[in-house]
């Protein structure tokens, strides 16, 4: 449950960078699609690995974080 309120915080920070358009609208798009495949693909071989479900949050919750912490500091 806390990563779907933590993850609400990346999804405004992104939609206000993506409303201001111009390079850093655009650089945020792909931004956001290359990670959201490379988190697809990072919980795929977790779980892949026998690695538990929790994993696979805490995981996702630690991308969500970085993401706040860098969309704050723009």
């Amino acid at each position: 449950m806390l990563l779907a309120f933590e993850a609400q915080k990346v999804i405004e920070l992104r939609l206000v960078r993506l409303a201001w358009g111009g390079r850093e609208g655009r650089d945020e798009a792909v931004s956001m699609v290359t990670e959201k495949f490379a988190a697809a693909r990072e919980a795929t071989e977790t779980l892949m690995g026998f690695g538990s479900i929790d994993t696979v949050v805490a995981r996702y919750r630690e991308h969500v974080a970085v993401n706040v912490r860098r969309l704050r500091a723009a």
